[in-house]
C-alpha cells in the first residue's frame, strides 16, 4: 500500500491534465506488476503478440519461404507473427557489408530470421544491444583479441559481426549442431537479459541461473563427460555453454531431449520455445 501511495504521489504533477491520465498511469503500473508476477510464476511472458502485424515484401517473403525451413513449419498465425518480427528487426538494424561484400535483401532476411527464431518465444525479441550487423565474406580479423573470427558480439560498439560464409553454412546444414547465427545472437540475448530490468529479462536470467545450477550436480557432470555430446568449446565458460546448447537445442532437439531431458526442459522454458517439434 505504501508503494502504491508513493507511486500515486509521484504522478500528482499530472493533475492539471486530469485525473483520467493519472488513473491510466496507475493502471499501467498495476499491469506491469501483474505481468512480472505472471512471468515469474509461469516462466513465460504474459503476452508476445500484437494487434497489427507488419508484412514482409514479396521478395523478402519469397526468400524466407525458400531458404528458411522453420517458417514453413509454423501455423498461419505464427507465420504472421514471425513476419512481423523479421520486418521490425530489419527496419531497426543497420546492415553493413565489409571487405567489399554487398548485403543483399536475402542476407538481411536470413540473418533476421535466425535472430527472430531464437527469440520467437520471448516478449523481448529485437536485441536492444545491437544496432549494427556487420557482414564479412568470410573469417575476419578482430582487434578484440588479435585473432581471426567467424563471428562476434561487440556490446560496446552495439554490433554483431558475422562471416557470411560461416553463417550460411550454419543454417543450411541443420544436423551438425553448429549454427553461427544462433551462437552469436544468444550471446547478445544473454547480456541484454543480464542488464535488463523488465520482467522478460528477469525471467530469462532466473532460468539461466537454474541451468548453471544443474551443472553442479555430480550426476549431470559425469554424464556430460562420459557422453561428450556437447563439443568441448561449450565448457569454455558459462556464456559459451549457453550459446552452444542453444545450437544443439535448435538443431537436434530429439537427441538433446533424449540424452539430457532436464537440461533440455530448462532450455525450452528459458526460450519459451513451444513451436513445431520442440
Amino acid at each position: 500500500m505504501i508503494i502504491l501511495l508513493q507511486t500515486y504521489n509521484d504522478y500528482t504533477w499530472l493533475a492539471p491534465y486530469g485525473y483520467g491520465i493519472i488513473l491510466l498511469v496507475f493502471l499501467a503500473y498495476l499491469f506491469r506488476l501483474f505481468e512480472n508476477l505472471y512471468g515469474s510464476t509461469f516462466n513465460k511472458p504474459l503476452f508476445r503478440h500484437y494487434l497489427v502485424y507488419k508484412k514482409l515484401s514479396s521478395s523478402q517473403l519469397k526468400a524466407l519461404k525458400k531458404d528458411f525451413a522453420f517458417y514453413g513449419m509454423l501455423t498461419k498465425k505464427q507465420q504472421n507473427q514471425f513476419q512481423h518480427r523479421i520486418s521490425s528487426f530489419i527496419n531497426e538494424k543497420e546492415f553493413i557489408g565489409r571487405d567489399g561484400l554487398q548485403v543483399t535483401e536475402r542476407m538481411k532476411v536470413l540473418i533476421s530470421a535466425i535472430a527472430c527464431m531464437l527469440s520467437f518465444g520471448r516478449k523481448n525479441y529485437n536485441y536492444r544491444l545491437i544496432n549494427y550487423i556487420l557482414v564479412y565474406p568470410k573469417e575476419f580479423y578482430s582487434k578484440i583479441n588479435d585473432a581471426y573470427h567467424k563471428g562476434e558480439f561487440n556490446p560496446k560498439g552495439k554490433a554483431l559481426v558475422l562471416s557470411w560464409k560461416d553463417f550460411e553454412h550454419g543454417y543450411q546444414i541443420t544436423n551438425d549442431n553448429r549454427n553461427l547465427g544462433i551462437h552469436e545472437f544468444m550471446h547478445a540475448m544473454q547480456l541484454e537479459a543480464k542488464h535488463g530490468n523488465d520482467g522478460d529479462s528477469n525471467r530469462f536470467e532466473k532460468l539461466f541461473q537454474k541451468i548453471l545450477k544443474q551443472l553442479t550436480k555430480p550426476a549431470l557432470k559425469d554424464k556430460l563427460i562420459s557422453t561428450r555430446y556437447f563439443r568441448d568449446y561449450a565448457f569454455t565458460n558459462q556464456y559459451e555453454f549457453m550459446a552452444v546448447i542453444a545450437e544443439y537445442f535448435i538443431e537436434s532437439p530429439k537427441e538433446f531431449r533424449s540424452l539430457f531431458p532436464e537440461l533440455y526442459g530448462y532450455t525450452k522454458t528459458l526460450l519459451n520455445f513451444n513451436f513445431v517439434n520442440y
